[in-house]
């Protein structure tokens, strides 16, 4: 059976000449995960490079409904970090179901609080934050449980108009 372990081992083993499984530099090991979020669809920037702790993140999606816009967010962390999630605010309006227009976002790992133990947790990390954002327009895109009540609605509706909102959208905003 293909992994995709095995599968980024072997082309590790094509890309530097060593064997698959063979001794490897510790300096090289990058774990599946990470090698998964490089993928080329989220840049993080610093407006003031004296204040590391306000940073804005773009989302690129490669797929999806949203694969030709770039939606900016703007990202704070609290002095209370790790005991409380970073703030974070869409900046680029977007027809989409879990962010409003006005840029607030659903997304659990964002919560305080949550019931059903999905939301922050002093373990999460700012990395967990940039997949989460990035999944919102692809894994995580949500139609069942909307913020933007209006988006889930239209998409139930009539998902060929709402592809073409969403494109008019990401034409006049996400450019």
């Amino acid at each position: 059976m293909l992994t995709l372990a095995s599968k980024l081992k072997r082309d590790e083993g094509v890309k530097t000449g060593r064997p698959p499984g063979g001794p490897s530099d510790s300096s090289h090991r990058v774990s599946i995960r990470d090698r998964l979020l490089i993928k080329g669809t989220c840049k993080a920037s610093f407006p003031d490079e004296n204040q590391l702790h306000h940073f804005q993140l773009a989302v690129s999606p490669d797929e999806g409904y949203y694969q030709s816009g770039t939606f900016h967010f703007e990202i704070d962390v609290p002095e209370a970090y790790n005991m409380v999630p970073p703030k974070v605010k869409c900046q680029t309006r977007i027809w989409h179901p879990n962010i409003a227009e006005t840029g607030e976002i659903c997304l659990s790992l964002l919560r305080e609080h949550s019931i059903d133990g999905t939301g922050w947790a002093p373990t999460r990390t700012l990395k967990d934050v940039v997949w989460g954002l990035n999944s919102l327009f692809t894994d995580l895109l949500n139609f069942d449980d909307p913020l933007n009540i209006d988006a889930a609605e239209h998409h139930l509706r009539d998902k060929e108009d709402f592809r073409n909102k969403v494109q008019d959208y990401i034409k006049h905003y996400a450019r």
